[in-house]
């Protein structure tokens, strides 16, 4: 067994020119969660509380689409889901169509732990919020920025995220010939939110969080509540994953990785690897993951013309790391942790 490990990502296939004081905002907010994640471990919290606790933080800032600044459906709403699976006995809770939860993955925990089922949605999630006693806030709580602009002037290009009176943003997001799920890359804001940990008695542990695709149908349900796709831990590892999510779903990303270190007995890098080359057939995604020996590896697949910008910060019991992917090229900013 190894020591305690940590990982946080915020979102795959974001615009790689995404302005720098964006890039900025991000890392910091990766860093400070990052930094709450080790703080727990280090107290000896299970991983399962430190997976929840890290993603509830990133939910509360505006920042990332998850919680508060999540994307908006085609008629101008947010509809949240969240995951969260506890790999030693693979107890597992989701929430889907989620409208007024402040923390929807708080309730996916509940949903594991208080009801005798692992997936709730719609107006029955909410209808369990209010029983189990969960913060409630009112839809527009959750529309910020760009997105709150968006809606004000009822004049929306692609997803809300860009009103058309901001001409040169619309003449950008039209322009771009990079795109993931059909849309210009240049409209993405950091994206799905996710942590993956195991504590210092290799108990693995997973959440996933995020507002959904962008301009999505009302009810459209995506990868981050669907265990074994966006989110799953075992005995072995715990994975997180971002991106398309159609395409995360069909390649049953998250259980994939634990399945070919049990089956074919590879290391957690090494399954991470198989995973995006051998199982995204048309999509674009990426993932964090953890073993119980204390390790932490990620991935992302940059196909054809698409590049890439990959938001991931991790630690070891010995080393802290802030990095990403950006423009197909790998980075890392390392300190003892």
């Amino acid at each position: 067994m190894g020591g305690w490990a940590i990982a946080v990502h915020g979102g795959a296939g974001v615009d790689p020119n995404l302005p720098t004081h964006r890039q900025e905002e991000a890392k910091k907010l990766l860093t400070r969660c990052l930094n709450i994640g080790i703080s727990a471990l280090r107290s000896n919290l299970p991983a399962i509380d430190v997976v929840e606790l890290v993603v509830k933080e990133l939910e509360t800032d505006p920042l990332f689409n998850s919680g508060r600044g999540s994307a908006l459906t085609t008629k101008g709403t947010v509809e949240m889901e969240a995951s969260i699976m506890d790999g030693p006995k693979r107890r597992c809770g989701s929430v889907s169509g989620v409208t007024t939860v402040k923390n929807p993955i708080s309730l996916a925990r509940l949903v594991m732990e208080k009801s005798p089922h692992s997936y709730l949605a719609f107006s029955g999630a909410e209808e369990f919020a209010r029983q189990q006693g969960v913060e409630t806030v009112e839809n527009d709580y959750f529309i910020t920025g760009m997105l709150k602009l968006a809606k004000e002037v009822n004049s929306i290009l692609f997803d809300y995220r860009v009103p058309i009176e901001s001409c040169s943003a619309g003449a950008a997001a039209t322009d771009s010939p990079l795109q993931m799920n059909g849309l210009p890359i240049s409209i993405y804001a950091p994206e799905t939110v996710g942590c993956v940990a195991v504590d210092s008695q290799g108990r693995c542990a997973a959440a996933t969080s995020t507002g959904g695709l962008m301009n999505k149908m009302t009810c459209r349900i995506g990868c981050t509540p669907t265990i074994g796709a966006g989110t799953y831990a075992c005995d072995l590892c715990g994975v997180s994953c971002t991106g398309e999510g159609e395409a995360i779903i069909r390649g049953t990303l998250a259980r994939e990785v634990a399945a070919v270190m049990e089956y074919k007995g590879l290391n957690l890098q090494q399954a991470v690897d198989f995973v995006i080359n051998e199982r995204l057939d048309q999509g674009f995604a990426g993932l964090i993951a953890v073993s119980k020996n204390g390790e932490v590896a990620c991935g992302f697949n940059t196909k054809g013309t698409f590049r890439g910008r990959w938001l991931g910060a991790c630690a070891t019991g010995d080393q802290y790391m802030l990095g990403g992917i950006w423009n197909q090229a790998l980075w890392w900013e390392s300190r003892r942790a």
